[in-house]
């Protein structure tokens, strides 16, 4: 068996999960389609919380993303191939999606530059961060809209990514200054309030 048979028939192993666990298929088109709403969310949330550690996260977490989708568009000119439902019979079409080069998959690179940084810069829950990457690509899988190894290949350049960003943003004083900078006007706009004041 060769490498695309093996990605076929694990595809259609993921695939067909949902036409026998019909009551899954709302979680899994949620993942696949509306979680990187609630992605933008958490991070507008870890933004404005205002400290430091999280901002540099988020930061480091963008630069991760845009490194990795720059190695995406790489990968898609040396391999391309169309989205399951575009090549293959009787796939389980759960979602809407345009036909073009699907590998690597987008949202498996968005989703683990990320959570893969969010791993790196948090303690507490790390390990579910980890867990939400790893779901959202098994949903791509799962509506129909991508093969295995667009979502593999997607998780194993933004993890490479992330390694990066977050070796970068450390050592790098001009982002602090950056950051710096942002904040200062961001004061002049969202001032904080003086707690000292208050006692």
């Amino acid at each position: 068996m060769d490498l695309f048979e093996m990605n076929v028939d694990l595809f259609r192993t993921i695939n067909d999960l949902g036409k026998e666990y019909t009551y899954l298929n709302n979680f899994f088109i949620f993942m696949a389609e509306y979680m990187v709403f609630v992605l933008a969310f958490i991070a507008l949330i870890f933004w404005f919380t205002r400290t430091e550690e999280n901002r540099m996260m988020i930061i480091s977490a963008t630069i991760s993303f845009v490194l990795a989708e720059m190695m995406g568009k790489i990968a898609g000119t040396l391999h391309s191939n169309n989205q399951p439902f575009a090549e293959l019979s009787n796939v389980n079409k759960l979602i809407e999606k345009a036909v073009d080069n699907s590998f690597p998959s987008d949202h498996t690179i968005l989703f683990f530059a990320f959570c893969m940084t969010f791993f790196i810069y948090q303690k507490r829950w790390r390990y579910i961060w980890i867990m939400l990457a790893l779901v959202v690509g098994i949903s791509r899988i799962w509506v129909g809209v991508h093969y295995p190894a667009d979502v593999i290949v997607g998780a194993i350049i933004s993890i490479f990514s992330t390694f990066i960003a977050s070796f970068i943003v450390s050592r790098l004083n001009i982002i602090r200054k950056l950051l710096w900078l942002y904040e200062k006007g961001e004061q002049q706009i969202l001032p904080t309030r003086d707690k000292s004041r208050e006692l």
